[in-house]
């Protein structure tokens, strides 16, 4: 891929987020610097994805600011989104599914190079799915389909990559190829941000993670995060949440 230059910082500043006025994330502060691997943990309900729509801009603020160091800039951020928002029924095939981490370069309508053309199958070739290119996605297993939205993700060329539950319900060996994928992503300076369930995961292959439970229980080492302290205190936080209640002020 393309040489990456160094990626913006992301600052949270009181960020409150939330539906129809019912908060899920309350008063986040914090900062991803560049070249971060983060993981953002918590229980169910925790806010984790919402926070990650947030990041992509598909989640606006009741509070507070996302501020990009140099400003937003859509180009800039690359977004897997949980399995389940994937329509796997659309007739595409893995080649053409895969090209379109290209669109924002060439357009939708634009036609693919012969340059951008391999491009792609040098990607699906970096996930093992060369051979797979002309078969439909609706056809792939489960690891095969995480492994084209990984190609997908490296031609976005992007120096911000959001992940959202990226390896629910898939093969340990699809896990452990593409969280190398990830620590080349990382070397390259990208920024990665990843919502995670798995903690013997997290404390595997992320130095840093954000422990979430509507408001921040502890950003930083993982191993501090992870603690048994901070995990129980989040499970009662999530506990003690009324989901009905309406957005709250800061004291002070």
């Amino acid at each position: 891929m393309g040489a990456v230059l160094t990626p913006p910082a992301i600052k949270l500043r009181d960020l409150t987020l939330g539906y129809d006025r019912h908060p899920a994330v309350h008063h986040l502060d914090g900062t991803i610097p560049p070249g971060a691997l983060l993981a953002v943990c918590g229980p169910n309900g925790a806010g984790k994805s919402t926070l990650i729509k947030a990041l992509v801009g598909v989640v606006k603020p009741m509070g507070g600011a996302i501020e990009f160091s140099g400003g937003r800039e859509k180009k800039k951020i690359a977004y897997l989104p949980q399995a389940a928002q994937i329509d796997l029924s659309f007739p595409i095939d893995v080649f053409d599914m895969a090209a379109m981490g290209l669109w924002r370069g060439i357009g939708m309508f634009g036609g693919l190079s012969q340059a951008d053309a391999q491009k792609v199958r040098e990607a699906l070739a970096a996930v093992g799915l060369t051979g797979f290119e002309r078969r439909q996605i609706g056809a792939l297993s489960g690891g095969q389909t995480q492994r084209l939205l990984f190609a997908r993700l490296m031609l976005q060329d992007a120096p911000i990559i959001l992940l959202d539950e990226p390896f629910s319900a898939i093969d340990e060996r699809t896990v452990s190829d593409l969280l190398a994928l990830i620590g080349r992503w990382r070397a390259e300076g990208r920024t990665i941000v990843a919502v995670l369930h798995d903690f013997d995961m997290v404390r595997r292959g992320f130095p840093d993670t954000l422990l979430l439970a509507r408001e921040k229980i502890f950003w930083g080492a993982t191993e501090q995060a992870l603690s048994p302290e901070n995990l129980s205190r989040a499970r009662k936080m999530i506990e003690a949440f009324d989901d009905r209640a309406s957005a709250c002020a800061r004291a002070g």
